[in-house]
């Protein structure tokens, strides 16, 4: 097994930003383009990203959110993370053993990623719209200076 870009790799980065945000719930389309601003969030204003800025990188959010879908289902498996139903759709949510998970783990990659998750979540995922994020990554013209106001919920 290749661990980049896994499903073991991606879902640890999803329950790092679904344990951030726990309680709230978040959707695939809200996972996809929070990893990528986790990964790449010195091209957004915030700390440095984790991942090097390399030609191309915005083709990442098509492949990962099969593989996303991918490390949900494991991370539901494992009683970390549940999927429930709302008008909207599908939303994920790191049960109370999730966010205990990812306390444990003690990598320095780890903990620099729960540091890009806190700043995703909650400094720039509220002024996000994750529609014009998706739309701006895909077309490579998404960078800091890209404005993505009215988040959706």
């Amino acid at each position: 097994m290749n661990p980049l870009n896994s499903p073991l790799e991606i879902g640890v980065r999803a329950l790092v930003l679904l344990a951030e945000s726990h309680p709230r719930p978040l959707d695939l389309a809200q996972l996809a383009v929070l990893d990528h601003a986790v990964l790449h969030s010195g091209d957004l204003d915030g700390p440095p990203s984790l991942h090097p800025s390399l030609p191309g990188h915005s083709g990442e959010l098509g492949m990962k959110r099969t593989v996303l879908e991918q490390a949900l289902l494991v991370l539901i498996r494992a009683g970390l993370a549940g999927v429930e139903a709302q008008e909207s759709g599908l939303v994920y949510r790191a049960t109370e053993r999730g966010p205990a998970f990812v306390d444990i783990l003690e990598a320095p990659y780890v903990e620099r990623l729960r540091e890009r998750a806190e700043w995703a979540v909650h400094h720039w995922a509220p002024e996000t719209d994750v529609r014009a994020a998706t739309a701006a990554l895909l077309n490579g013209s998404m960078s800091s200076s890209t404005p993505m106001e009215g988040r959706r919920d």
